[in-house]
């Protein structure tokens, strides 16, 4: 078989064939009657031989050896293009991430292209400084790369750094919000509480909705942060897990302001109040009923309460009840002076 009758059989060129004679990878050995150079089956079977080969990033020279060396050893080579393999892999998946964060600005001019390559670049720098200031910064043109943004948020460890980055993300509304909620069904508790706190700061019914998913996770931290982000908004959702938060001793006194905050509704207050009492009552745990104590001053309409507290057997919840009821008596008089 003639070269170029191979060369359409087998879909290699006639320039690459010639390279692999010079090289001696493949090479004609027969004779037609009319002297020119044939591949013989024998040959062929090699050019199969040789790219199969390639297609499994083998060099040509490397090709060679397996075909020609009796004792060459394929484990190591192949375990060489394995690790080589992934390597490209990764490197071309974040190429591919890049690429779609900077598709996802929407740019319309080479500048834009150019200013949210930069901004990528320097989110991924070392320094901290640097992260910050690529966060504040403001890019005319393009949007935001959101995605960007978010992915480097829920990694962010540095607190300022964060905050810049919360900022950003505020800026861009519910378009964040997609990438965040994928952040808070995280396996890493970490990332979803960096979710949390980034959700918080979006202002929108959108994002109040992914908080009080939140305050069925798994963990408490995540489970904080989305209640008193809640008890901000006054959403009465997290009313019973900030009186956890109370009883627990977690962050106690923002807790009891807030539920203080969301007592301000009477229908709602009182229910808050009786779980209050019902607390108290039921707790055994001196720190925690001193807490609840604390909780009810917070609480405009109490008074009856505090004072049965006042005649409590603990002596500390007792005094506590005490002390409030004075301060409200003085401010009283006071204000009518």
């Amino acid at each position: 078989m003639l070269i170029g009758e191979v060369s359409r059989r087998s879909g290699v060129s006639t320039r690459m064939l010639r390279h692999y004679d010079r090289l001696g990878l493949v090479r004609p050995t027969g004779r037609t009657t009319g002297g020119y150079r044939e591949y013989s089956t024998d040959d062929i079977r090699r050019l199969f031989h040789v790219e199969s080969l390639r297609t499994l990033g083998l060099s040509l020279g490397d090709t060679k050896r397996a075909l020609d060396e009796a004792d060459f050893a394929p484990s190591a080579l192949v375990g060489d293009l394995v690790q080589h393999t992934r390597a490209r892999i990764a490197a071309e998946t974040e190429l591919l991430a890049k690429l779609e964060q900077v598709e996802s600005a929407a740019p319309e001019q080479w500048d834009d292209v150019l200013n949210v390559v930069t901004l990528l670049r320097a989110l991924e720098s070392d320094l901290g400084d640097h992260r910050q200031r690529a966060a504040l910064a403001q890019h005319g043109g393009a949007a935001p790369p959101v995605d960007a943004l978010v992915e480097a948020a829920l990694a962010e460890e540095d607190l300022n750094v964060a905050g810049a980055l919360r900022w950003a993300l505020a800026r861009a509304g519910d378009a964040a919000l997609t990438k965040l909620a994928a952040g808070l069904d995280s396996a890493d508790a970490d990332r979803r509480h960096r979710a949390a706190v980034a959700i918080a700061e979006v202002p929108t019914a959108e994002a109040t909705a992914l908080l009080i998913e939140a305050l069925g996770d798994s963990d408490v931290i995540v489970r904080d942060r989305a209640a008193l982000a809640l008890g901000a908004r006054q959403v009465f959702d997290a009313v019973p897990a900030l009186l956890a938060m109370v009883v627990d001793g977690r962050s106690d006194v923002e807790a009891a302001e807030l539920l203080g905050l969301l007592a301000r509704d009477p229908a709602p207050g009182a229910d808050i109040i009786g779980n209050l009492r019902h607390e108290l009552d039921t707790g055994t745990d001196p720190a925690a009923r001193l807490r609840l104590t604390q909780a009810l001053a917070e609480i405009p309409g109490t008074t009856a309460q505090l004072g049965a507290l006042s005649g409590d057997a603990d002596p500390v919840v007792a005094g506590t009840a005490a002390a409030i009821l004075r301060s409200r008596a003085g401010r009283t008089r006071r204000g009518g002076n």
